[in-house]
């Protein structure tokens, strides 16, 4: 059996112990940036400072400013651990670090401090370093350090006792309070009555105060009451934490109350009493009435703060009253109220929900012309509009910034990002940012995996898919319905319905119940390959498993029916779902429609378009692009251009399917200057052609030049889009020299080819094997200034490898790599392993290793080449010889995948 060197080990796992020879520690850190571990202080720092500090003027020192940069808190502990240190010079030392820039003491080097100054009797300097030290805890764990330190101080015997006093207490209650330490500070008030230090006003409102961030006003109301009992009165704090309490546990009303109180007991209501109850009242969603108390404050001679506006401007904005929330933040700058990074991050959040992104990144750069460092969550915002809007380098550029501004990434980051790879199906990029995660100490959450596990279903890698599913499992994630939902149903849209019933099925044993999304799945499955009477028992079981079926699931449905050819069973089916209370969309009306008109009824059809109208169901583009097509396939082109007409003045936007099906009705009649025509709509209107359309215009030149046509009619309104066509015989057709007439004739009806026209016509030619016409347009593209884009090349790619011209893959491997392209795993998987297979070894490596430098993530990489490349290929000794070098390079192979390899490996 092969022995293993040790790999990166993810948090969580369970690591393979029998076949790794050694094991790396865990990591466990939450930081967003990787973690260098902080070496031990250095002796000889540590014993020149010491030697430094021996002498009597040693702020002068010539040696003490060089060394200033390399000291840490850590050669501070060191220093004051040493018995022979003057406790005048400590202290002395400890104020003359606090003042170089960027150094900052820890609660450890402030405790050994107040060590040395309490056992010198040191009385006033000891009690401002522990009040400094209280204030220095800038985590929950400096928190209960310090809190451990100064109990076993406060209860330490000697001839000298040093207690806590009640500004010491009042301080670190106050300091608890900032963690929400809840159990610490009753503890410590506790403890405060035992050591006879009575509490005071400040201290009754920490308290409470404390509570009402949590919205507990009971709780609250035991520590205002003894306010009263002490012969106390409330102030304005305590007042304003009640408002806050009651707004936050959501009762507005009694918040009020509060607020009127106050004034009726002449208790001055600050600006923080406003803002709290105007908050309270936004939450309500009593935005007008929080507006007016706003306007009001000035009668209180107090005004509205940047939290005032901002708690409005937000408000506003999620009620999507956009407008006004402007109007608030252009009236708080014209006040001198300079809004603040949550103003920001509010009206960028809210711009980019309205997909006015170039808006939003005005807002970004005009943060930082005014000084303010915009956080994680501004720069989220960004990313998640762009990423929603397909602007992928647009999003990574957002990432950059952040990177270079030092912003700390977090797992809605990444999440966001993945999710944008995702839909664009550029799947490996998607799966190297979790890679990334992993790297900079972040734990991928169950987001994570199903954004992940979707967009390897869209890109029909279910193999991948379950992988995840695994990897999940090992990390501790539990699956939940929304993970069984994509799994389901992308079995179901491969036509894998047994599969994917037998995993609805294990469902119940799972602990996890079946939702809408699973049934339809499934039932829309059954319908697409004919088992409409297996639809019909799973649509029964869901009424009576109580899930409620959804126009989804009818549509499906009445789209078997359809399908069958059974329109009139249809139409009852819409009927019942009525009945039912699920109302008809503009769908379930587009699938009645379309089948009519296949079936030649079009006025049937026409008085469905009229019902659905009357009924409030506004046409969509599918519904029109059916009449379009069904004019077309009849030769009736001027209805079709009526349709396209009424389409446009409706606001519907013409896409390339409904265009494409105009030029090739125009090309079937021997109107090609008409089918060119309408190509030049296209450009004019930003519309970018498909293959299909550049399919369909070559077609008909080779009927022009009197080659008949060997195309079959096709619907393509049987498939979601015209790139389903079958247009494989005019690629296999196709020369260099047509694309050249092609170009020539495009360029006489005034539109100009670009980019995206050799990338369309290269892919097409790409997907039949004409390799060698494919080289030629590669040349005529970069001849005309035009560069291929990733696709582009991935199509190339596959083709080299799929004709075995492996010397050529390589080549536009390399060329990928210069440009930032990502050649796919399952391109390279058969390279390497065809290159293997020539005994073509180096250069198998070479590949392998260049492919390691490209960003992949190192799991996905080890299913591909290794798994389904070598170990299915039966060449296992090479898989172990790659697997080395992975290895070698500390990639970061989960133990999931590390089974599946050894499992290999070994034959099992």
């Amino acid at each position: 059996m092969r022995k293993m060197t040790a790999i990166v080990v993810v948090p969580g796992e369970f690591v393979l112990l029998q076949h790794f020879i050694r094991k790396q520690p865990l990591a466990t850190s939450s930081s967003v940036v990787p973690q260098s571990v902080e070496s031990e202080p250095s002796p000889d720092l540590s014993s020149q400072l010491l030697s430094i500090l021996s002498q009597s003027n040693w702020q002068n020192h010539p040696s003490l400013r060089k060394l200033i940069p390399s000291i840490s808190p850590y050669n501070v502990t060191s220093v004051f651990a040493s018995p022979s240190l003057n406790p005048q010079i400590a202290l002395h030392f400890f104020y003359y670090l606090a003042q170089r820039p960027r150094f900052k003491h820890t609660v450890q080097t402030h405790s050994l401090l107040l060590n040395i100054l309490v056992s010198n009797k040191f009385v006033d300097v000891a009690q401002k370093t522990r009040i400094s030290m209280i204030k220095a805890s800038d985590s929950i764990d400096d928190m209960r350090f310090v809190l451990d330190f100064l109990r076993k101080m406060n209860k330490a015997d000697g001839d000298f006792q040093f207690k806590l006093n009640l500004k010491s207490y009042n301080t670190l209650l106050m300091s608890l309070a900032r963690f929400l330490l809840i159990d610490e500070m009753k503890s410590v008030y506790v403890e405060m009555l035992d050591d006879m230090v009575w509490p005071n006003i400040y201290t009754f409102n920490t308290m409470a105060n404390v509570y009402c961030k949590l919205g507990n006003v009971v709780e609250a109301g035991l520590y205002v009451s003894k306010i009263f009992q002490v012969g106390l009165n409330p102030d304005s704090h305590t007042y304003t934490s009640l408002i806050l309490g009651h707004c936050t546990s959501k009762d507005v009303n009694s918040a009020r109350k509060v607020f009127e109180y106050m004034a009726r007991k002449g208790c001055q209501r600050n600006a923080v009493s406003y803002t709290n109850i105007i908050h309270g009242l936004c939450e309500a969603g009593l935005v007008d009435e929080a507006i007016e108390l706003s306007r009001k404050m000035g009668e209180e001679d107090c005004h509205p703060t940047v939290r005032t506006y901002t708690v409005i401007i937000c408000a506003l904005c999620k009620m999507g009253r956009k407008e006004e929330a402007m109007i608030f933040f252009k009236e708080m700058r014209e006040k001198g109220c300079e809004p603040n990074v949550h103003t920001y991050t509010v009206l960028i959040d809210s711009t980019c929900k309205d997909k006015r992104l170039d808006e939003a990144r005005r807002m970004l750069d005009g943060m930082s012309e005014k000084g303010l460092t915009p956080t994680v969550v501004t720069y989220n915002a960004l990313i998640d509009g762009y990423c929603k809007q397909g602007m992928l380098e647009a999003a990574r550029e957002i990432l950059q910034l952040m990177e270079s501004h030092n912003c700390s990434l977090n797992a809605r980051t990444y999440n966001e990002l993945i999710c944008g790879f995702g839909r664009k199906k550029d799947v490996h990029r998607a799966m190297a940012l979790l890679n990334k995660m992993l790297e900079y100490k972040l734990s991928p959450d169950l987001v994570t995996y199903n954004t992940l596990i979707q967009g390897q279903c869209r890109v029909g890698h279910l193999d991948s898919a379950y992988r995840l599913l695994d990897l999940m499992n090992g990390n501790g994630l539990v699956p939940d319905e929304r993970t069984y939902s994509i799994l389901i149903d992308s079995l179901c849209k491969q036509k894998r319905i047994d599969e994917a019933h037998v995993l609805f099925d294990s469902l119940k044993e799972k602990g996890i119940k079946p939702n809408a999304i699973m049934f339809t799945a499934l039932v829309d499955g059954y319908c697409k390959v004919g088992k409409t009477g297996n639809a019909h028992l799973l649509f029964e079981r869901m009424l009576t498993e109580d899930c409620l079926p959804n126009s989804y699931t009818y549509n499906a449905l009445i789209d078997g029916m359809c399908k069958e050819r059974k329109v009139q069973e249809a139409s009852f089916i819409v009927e019942k779902m009525m009945k039912m209370g699920v109302k008809p969309v503009v769908h379930t009306y587009t699938i009645l429609i379309n089948q009519m008109l296949k079936e030649g009824d079009f006025d049937r059809a026409q008085r469905m378009f009229n019902q659905m109208v009357s009924l409030g169901c506004k046409p969509d583009l599918k519904t029109y692009t059916a009449f379009l097509h069904a004019y077309c396939s009849i030769g009736k082109l001027k209805e079709a251009e009526d349709v396209m007409a009424k389409m446009i003045a409706e606001g519907v936007v013409p896409d390339s399917l409904t265009y494409t099906l105009l030029i090739n009705a125009y090309g079937c009649l021997g109107l090609l200057c008409s089918a060119f025509d309408v190509l030049k709509h296209m450009f004019d209107t930003s519309c970018e052609p498909s293959q299909h359309t550049y399919a369909f215009l070559i077609k008909h030149l080779l009927k022009e030049q009197g080659m008949k046509g060997t195309i079959d009619p096709v619907d393509p309104l049987l498939v979601s889009n015209a790139s389903h066509v079958d247009t494989a015989d005019v690629w296999k057709t196709m020369d260099f020299e047509l694309a050249l007439e092609l170009f020539g004739k495009m360029i006489a009806h005034g539109c100009l080819p670009n980019s995206d026209t050799y990338n369309q016509i290269i892919k097409g030619i790409c997907k039949v094997g004409r390799l060698e016409v494919a080289q030629r347009l590669f040349i005529h593209m970069k001849e005309k200034g035009f560069s291929p884009n990733e696709e582009t090349y991935n199509s190339f790619l596959h083709c080299c490898c799929k004709l075995g011209m492996y010397a050529e893959a390589v080549k536009a491997v390399d060329n990928m790599m210069l440009q930032g392209q990502l050649p796919h795993l399952e391109s390279l998987k058969v390279l390497v392993s065809g290159l293997y297979d020539d005994g073509n070894k180096e250069n198998a490596k070479a590949v392998f290793c260049t492919l390691l430098n490209m960003g992949y993530n190192d799991d996905e990489v080890a299913w591909k080449i290794l798994i389904e490349g070598l170990l299915k290929k039966g060449l296992a000794h090479f898989c172990s010889e790659l697997l080395d070098i992975m290895e070698k390079r500390g990639c970061r192979i989960q133990s999931r995948t590390y089974e599946m390899l050894i499992k290999g490996l070994d034959g099992t």
